[in-house]
């Protein structure tokens, strides 16, 4: 018996260097983190508007993936200045934090009281240029002398780097005093380019070095006065343009993004809370590509283009802002892979995984310049363009992108079916890649019910719900460009995989379907929130949704915050874990939407009720990208995941998706249709209201309020042909 228990501990007990691209937790943070970004600029400050001043965090003003800033602390008379409070704007242009002197002594006496001078520190982001004010007011009764000072610094890390990757060797870094008011700061990188930071002093400092800049600043009773800085990244030629006109230039681009958007305004106070700053998170992160906007996935790990995580965040948003789908369609469609290339796992038609623009990519040390290392971004590209066709009517983007979904098609069959038995499988071509290549791409994300990893090629349950999808929605779009064979083709195909599925997939022991079949096209048998998205893509029978459904919301599953990615008695259950029985926002959201389809509507409210708890709870009401899957206590919130991504793209989409999931709401742009197909509300809404809704040629606003056992629905405002249908169908 002890061999026994020996033996099962060993396979259970995974080695970090499995998973090179593991993110570390080393600590907790000596103060909290706020965020910023614009385009390809992100920033990681703390409550102080400081960079690099506290341990924990992985501070820095960040462009294209490389830390440009790595230290920018505020002194007070040689001092930190003490917080008084510290916010990111609701749409989160700008970080405001609030400051204020310490005691300040001399021989023994207190020489200026704390409290004294009012510093507000104001950030924005705008073009690759951290824009920072710095704005004193002396609220004493006497005059004050003070002595500030910036301390700074740029190392030009990699983000690899930041996020915990070791190198060898770097670039050789130089700093120069340009002037009475500049500092640059270059590093000549391994891969050939030079990146520079400039620093910009308004007024000039009285020194200026290397690495400080301070002032003598007096101060007569109740004046104010502004010392300004700019920070750029990879400076263009000519200045940046002055603090104020950044700010004004930050907030109409906010609007133009924002303008054609449907919103949503409910009864309940914290929802529209979670809400407004969910629109203002995906507002900051998409941003204007060559081929149109792209939700970047999240700060600070994932600012720039993913495959799957764009794709997922457009069809939540699908029925408020198709205009995203467009630009996620445009931009994969322009990145799908031609060729075969092992070092990156492309294979032509392939939809792309992520890219990264730092040295390390460039170099080749990470494989991610262009990865193609998904296996589901190239089914769901093709259940983005059926959706975003029958949502928009758009046939100009449908025929300009059919070349495109037809190479995904094409690698569907071929490269994704790699031993020709009808499902799409995965493993990586190098060592470099990843391990797991579904949206569970953690090293242990796949495994047997007794614990064992499972060894590929894998084929994973969810990855087969998408192909049935997109082929089901591509033979509808043939037959809108007139090619009826194929339509009819691809509806064989999709009819044939959905019978070999239910026999290979569905466990009747265990009332769901299996993770995924290993390599030697065995079962692993666990029970995951992977089969509710076969919900999701519609290809579980009726009775067979149920049973997953309700399995779904079974106290092992439903923490009370949300559904579990993996449920409580499963071998590698682990409430702390990413992938393992955690709970993920976005996979609750499609789950929901997929309950919803098969009219399980009792259950979409307790899923929105859930994440709607866990949002209140969250600071600033911004739903992460995780948080940890320990049950609900009375009088405690959800526990939060150290080193989760906040704000991340689809995390931001969800309560919008589970909006539409409550409602049933479904637009119909061929007739201006708005249709709510068995529309509830939670018990905790009494009314929800969505403005701006666009549906062929016509615009409405509608409110849709609790009455009695059901739901009345009605026209606010109605601008076109535009025609309200309720359909009930249990």
């Amino acid at each position: 018996m002890p061999a026994k228990t020996t033996a099962v501990t060993e396979l259970l007990i995974d080695t970090v260097g499995e998973s090179p691209f593991y993110i570390p937790a080393t600590g907790p943070s000596a103060r909290p983190r706020r965020t910023l970004k614009h385009g390809d600029c992100f920033a990681v400050l703390d409550s102080y508007g400081d960079i690099g001043a506290s341990q924990g965090g992985h501070d820095g003003l960040f462009f294209c993936d490389t830390r440009y800033l790595s230290r920018l602390e505020l002194m007070i008379n040689g001092t930190l200045p003490l917080l008084l409070d510290s916010t990111v704007r609701d749409d989160n242009l700008a970080l405001a934090a609030d400051l204020t002197n310490p005691d300040v002594y001399f021989d023994g006496h207190v020489v200026l009281p704390k409290d004294t001078i009012h510093m507000v520190r104001s950030v924005v982001l705008w073009e690759g240029v951290a824009h920072v004010r710095l704005g004193l007011r002396n609220h004493g009764e006497r005059p004050v002398r003070l002595g500030l000072a910036f301390i700074f610094a740029a190392d030009f890390a990699d983000l690899f780097e930041v996020r915990g990757a070791r190198r060898e060797r770097h670039g050789r870094i130089q700093t120069n005093v340009t002037s009475a008011q500049d500092v640059s700061i270059s590093c000549a990188g391994l891969d050939g380019r030079t990146r520079t930071t400039t620093i910009c002093f308004n007024p000039a400092p009285e020194t200026l070095g290397a690495t400080a800049a301070s002032w003598r600043v007096t101060l007569a009773p109740n004046q104010s006065r502004s010392l300004f800085l700019q920070v750029a990244c990879d400076p263009q030629a000519g200045r940046p343009i002055a603090f104020g006109a950044a700010m004004l230039a930050a907030h109409r681009s906010r609007r133009a993004l924002t303008r054609d958007m449907a919103s949503v305004e409910t009864s309940h106070q914290v929802l529209n809370e979670v809400l407004r700053r969910s629109m203002a998170d995906l507002a900051m992160l998409t941003t204007e590509t060559p081929e149109g906007p792209y939700p970047y996935a999240g700060i600070p790990w994932y600012s720039t283009t993913f495959g799957r995580d764009g794709i997922i965040t457009a069809i939540e948003m699908l029925w408020a802002a198709p205009a995203i789908a467009r630009g996620v369609l445009a931009r994969l469609a322009a990145l799908q892979a031609t060729e075969a290339d092992p070092a990156c796992d492309a294979e032509p038609g392939k939809i792309l995984h992520e890219m990264r623009g730092g040295e390390m990519a460039a170099l080749g040390e990470v494989p991610f310049s262009r990865y193609y290392g998904s296996n589901d971004s190239t089914p769901l590209f093709l259940v983005l363009l059926g959706l975003y066709v029958e949502r928009t009517d758009d046939l100009a983007t449908l025929r300009a992108l059919w070349p495109a979904a037809l190479a995904a098609l094409h690698w569907i069959d071929n490269y994704g079916d790699r031993d020709g038995d009808g499902f799409v499988e995965y493993a990586r071509a190098t060592e470099n890649g990843l391990t797991n290549q579904g949206w569970k791409d953690s090293h242990d994300a796949v495994f047997h019910a007794d614990g064992r990893l499972a060894d590929g090629p894998i084929a994973l349950v969810e990855v087969q719900a998408y192909v049935f999808f997109a082929k089901t929605l591509m033979a509808r779009l043939a037959r809108r460009l007139g090619h009826g064979d194929a339509g009819d083709q691809l509806d064989e195909e999709a009819v044939r995989l959905a019978t070999r599925f239910d026999e290979a997939f569905w466990c009747e022991g265990l009332g769901t379907y299996a993770l995924a079949l290993d390599g030697m096209k065995r079962r692993c048998e666990v029970r995951t929130s992977n089969a509710g998205h076969v919900l999701w893509a519609r290809l579980a029978p009726p009775d067979r949704a149920a049973r997953v459904a309700r399995d779904l919301m079974k106290p092992d599953f439903f923490s009370g915050w949300g559904i579990r990615t993996v449920a409580k008695d499963e071998r590698r259950y682990n409430p702390m874990s990413y992938h393992n029985g955690s709970v993920w926002p976005h996979d609750n959201a499609m789950i929901a939407a997929g309950m919803a389809h098969y009219g399980a509507g009792e259950a979409v409210q307790r899923v929105f009720g859930g994440i709607l708890d866990a949002a209140a709870y969250m600071e600033l009401r911004r739903l992460p990208e995780l948080y940890c899957g320990f049950r609900r206590r009375a009088g405690r919130g959800p526990t939060l995941y150290p080193v989760a991504c906040a704000p991340q793209a689809w995390a931001s989409a969800t309560p919008f998706s589970l909006v539409q999931s409550c409602l049933g709401l479904e637009l119909k742009p061929a007739t201006s249709e708005i249709r709510f197909v068995n529309p509830v509300l939670p018990p905790q809404l009494d009314w929800v209201r969505l403005r701006n809704l666009r549906v062929g040629t016509a615009t409405a606003d509608v409110l849709v309020r609790q009455l009695g056992d059901g739901v009345s629905v009605d026209f606010e405002r109605a601008l076109g042909d535009a025609q309200i249908t309720v359909k009930m169908t249990r």
